[in-house]
């Protein structure tokens, strides 16, 4: 029943990869401490990876329940991370005053979410011009002139960011074998992340961006692309198993999206900061920052793989018939 798919835990573990990879992440989890305590490095290494640790057993807890708790779970738990990764957003760059544009971009946002839940495709690639048309022409009753601009386009950039990237992962629940696709994302733009820091104190010296992000190394850029094409070419075998994404180079041409653009999503927030001044947008992770810090590398890795999955086959969303407004 479509009752139960959505909001069911009955088919949490139907596909095989699925328990592959939450074995695998819980795994990694349990493991990471020793390997932390093994480790001989500096005592401030040891403290940041100890941070590191801490922040993805929240992020592991906040995204896997709801991705194995059903696709209706899945979808309202990305609209409600886009709303929490907006507040950091809006207090960073000061846009919380903005009531109204706010207010508009928080429209979009759960706009997108009920996209995704109606399954109503049209809908959902209609609000990016939609959100624009909202927050651009509703915030004009407002009669100031001064700073529209400056509010107008946080507020654009902030609904594109958190509503309509983030709104592709949870649209992609709509297909039938969404988990594992899900989970394979999630990990690989995690470990893409881990990645890029384990090959940059190990090997890195030549800096990447300093003045964007002065820990970055083109050595911990470049391994952390290769390794990551690596785990998502091997755990994508079996996830796309059967589909138009299963072929070598569709599933390298993921590994390469990913390993790119969840690399740029992450330069792209240190950007930000360093234009607003601040280390981190929140504090809501223990030890280190906001959800935003830790989810910004999904933020350009949504759209693009969710497109790609898509056009190469990958993806099934059924026939299409909407779910709430029956269309």
């Amino acid at each position: 029943m479509e009752s139960d798919r959505f909001w069911g835990w009955g088919a949490a573990f139907a596909e095989p990869a699925t328990i592959w990879i939450v074995g695998g992440v819980v795994a990694v989890l349990a493991c990471a401490p020793i390997a932390i305590l093994l480790v001989g490095a500096e005592p401030a290494l040891r403290t940041e990876m100890w941070r590191r640790w801490r922040s993805w057993v929240v992020i592991a807890g906040v995204l896997l329940l709801p991705i194995l708790g059903g696709a209706g779970w899945t979808i309202l738990g990305f609209a409600l991370l886009g709303i929490a990764c907006y507040r950091e957003y809006a207090r960073a760059t000061g846009l919380f005053r903005e009531r109204l544009t706010s207010a508009c971009v928080a429209v979009g946002i759960l706009a997108t979410g009920f996209a995704g839940l109606d399954a109503w495709y049209g809908f959902f690639l209609a609000l990016p011009g939609l959100g624009l048309a909202l927050i651009a022409g509703l915030t004009i009753l407002e009669d100031r002139p001064a700073g529209y601009i400056q509010r107008v386009g946080l507020g654009v950039f902030g609904f594109l960011l958190f509503g309509t990237a983030l709104g592709h992962l949870g649209y992609l629940a709509n297909d039938p074998g969404y988990r594992p696709i899900l989970l394979l994302l999630l990990v690989a733009v995690g470990l893409n992340d881990v990645f890029a820091f384990v090959v940059g104190k190990a090997a890195g010296r030549a800096k990447l961006l300093p003045a964007t992000s002065p820990n970055k190394t083109i050595a911990g850029a470049l391994g952390a692309l290769l390794l990551t094409t690596l785990l998502v070419v091997g755990l994508g075998g079996p996830v796309f198993a059967g589909t138009g994404m299963e072929p070598l180079g569709a599933r390298i041409a993921l590994g390469v999206l990913v390993g790119v653009l969840g690399q740029a999503g992450d330069l792209m927030l240190s950007s930000v900061k360093r234009d607003l001044g601040i280390k981190d947008t929140g504090v809501l992770i223990p030890g280190h920052g906001g959800l935003l810090d830790r989810c910004n590398s999904l933020l350009l890795v949504a759209p693009a793989a969710f497109h790609l999955i898509r056009v190469m086959g990958g993806l099934t969303f059924g026939g299409g018939a909407r779910l709430i407004t029956g269309g």
